[in-house]
């Protein structure tokens, strides 16, 4: 038996305690996708309490705290008002979360960034909670110091095509940062067409752009023009958040009429809506293909499920769900349309429904023909209710079970928080297990050399070459 998460948390094997610690362990981190604000690493921003830093913006610890029996005044309406009876509650909740990768994230958050080693509960709150805040008020504990303990090269965040990006330039602009800061395009409020405040995002995109928008070529133009801006800035990266896989091709005149509705404030179908986002999606993996970037796409959530409470605290704070209808067949009608033309770009597939993953890996592969990229098309890292121990090791199967798992390119953090860098090492433990139990089954040859090459890779070179990264 092994004591609690000691040096070889994870790892059941020799081999893999080998891999881990030999090749995985002091990789350096790419975290291609988060959703962190640029605006705190630019002003190296510091935090108070270790409430503000760890359950400030975390839906993930939100849930557990509700699902113990805690009403919003003890969740989201805590964090300024009342920040340790918000931490005693998530104290509270942790000891019962018992599998859930929030205590095992927990926990190794505390040990890496703090050094406390002592199970968060009850009746170690208060301890922990006093010596957290203590330790924050180090000169290494602001987030660029977070982000360099954490051995973090380079961080993509998420941004909206209309975004100045000036606090990237600030970050480039900045000598004493030492992280590679890169905006990536995430168009969702151009392709929403059905959402209330898209002819108002319109307006703000013919403003920020320079060019009218009145119909959908000019649409396209604009978006085209934000594309070039942000290639300026360096971005390698757009990220699409879609409920569901589509491809329903329209023609251009269709498009218009279907986006002069829109803005004009008349209700649009769903099937219209869908053709709509085929278009535009088509329309923007052309361009991403022809400046080298890579296209992620994000889909199967349900979003704002609880609808009341959705309404009274936002979106984003913890009542999305997986909606079971990622329609991923509709994948094949979109990539081959890219494909006829040349025009498929690197992308990333992610789906929130895990009983998805190897219709895509069986998809993409029929894509992978005539080109010099090694895994073009990458089945996405498990995410958000699936970067659990069980969804990694899911995701890892299904990879080595249909393509080259040594072409994969790792983990990210999909995050808000700058202590979650930790994800990076408990996905890098279970790589290693999974890899160090073909070789203990003799399922792979114990050649470690070729093996901790693959995990290094995996860990960390893969998705610099794939995205093009300078670092």
């Amino acid at each position: 038996m092994q004591s609690f998460m000691n040096e070889d948390f994870l790892l059941r094997t020799e081999s893999a305690c080998r891999l881990y610690h030999e090749y995985a362990e002091d990789m350096p981190i790419v975290d291609y996708h988060c959703h962190i604000d640029p605006k705190d690493i630019a002003e190296d921003s510091r935090y108070d309490s270790i409430t503000e830093l760890w359950l400030g913006g975390d839906h993930y610890k939100w849930r557990l705290i509700r699902a113990n029996g805690v009403k919003e005044e003890g969740v989201t309406k805590a964090i300024q008002r009342d920040p340790y009876r918000l931490f005693q509650n998530f104290a509270a909740a942790l000891p019962k979360a018992a599998g859930n990768p929030v205590y095992h994230w927990s926990h190794l958050e505390l040990r890496r960034y703090f050094g406390i080693e002592k199970p968060l509960c009850l009746e170690t709150a208060k301890e922990i909670y006093d010596t957290c805040n203590e330790k924050l008020r180090r000169p290494d504990m602001s987030v660029r110091g977070l982000i360099e303990q954490s051995k973090v090269r380079l961080i993509c965040t998420t941004d909206d095509p209309i975004d100045n990006l000036t606090y990237h330039q600030k970050i480039k602009e900045d000598p004493s940062c030492t992280v590679k800061v890169l905006p990536a395009f995430r168009p969702d409020r151009a392709l929403n067409l059905q959402k209330p405040d898209f002819a108002a995002y319109i307006g703000r995109l013919s403003d920020v752009s320079g060019i009218t928008v009145t119909d959908f070529p000019s649409l396209c133009t604009a978006l085209t023009a934000r594309i070039d801006f942000f290639d300026q800035k360096g971005c390698r990266a757009a990220d699409h958040g879609l409920d569901s896989c589509i491809y329903s091709p329209a023609d251009e005149a269709s498009l218009t009429e279907i986006f002069l509705k829109a803005i004009n404030g008349r209700p649009v179908s769903d099937v219209q809506a869908k053709a709509y986002k085929t278009g535009l999606l088509l329309h923007l993996g052309r361009e991403y293909h022809r400046r080298g970037w890579v296209m992620q796409l994000h889909f199967g959530c349900m979003r704002g499920a609880n609808a009341r409470m959705t309404h009274a605290i936002g979106p984003d704070t913890g009542f999305d769900a997986v909606n079971g209808r990622g329609a991923v067949h509709k994948l094949s009608g979109f990539l081959s349309e890219l494909n006829d033309t040349d025009e498929l770009p690197r992308m990333v597939l992610y789906s929130l429904d895990p009983s998805d993953s190897e219709v895509i890996a069986s998809v993409m592969g029929c894509f992978m023909a005539d080109s010099d990229i090694p895994g073009k098309l990458q089945l996405g890292a498990p995410w958000w209710f699936n970067d659990h121990k069980s969804g990694m090791e899911k995701q890892l199967r299904d990879y080595a079970n249909t393509t080259l798992l040594g072409n994969f390119i790792g983990m990210l953090t999909d995050s808000r928080s700058f202590l979650s860098y930790t994800r990076h090492e408990y996905f890098r433990r279970i790589l290693c297990n999974f890899l160090g139990a073909l070789v203990e089954d003799g399922e792979y040859p114990a050649d470690f050399h070729t093996l901790g090459r693959m995990v290094q890779d995996i860990c960390y070179h893969n998705t610099v070459r794939f995205f093009g990264f300078e670092v």
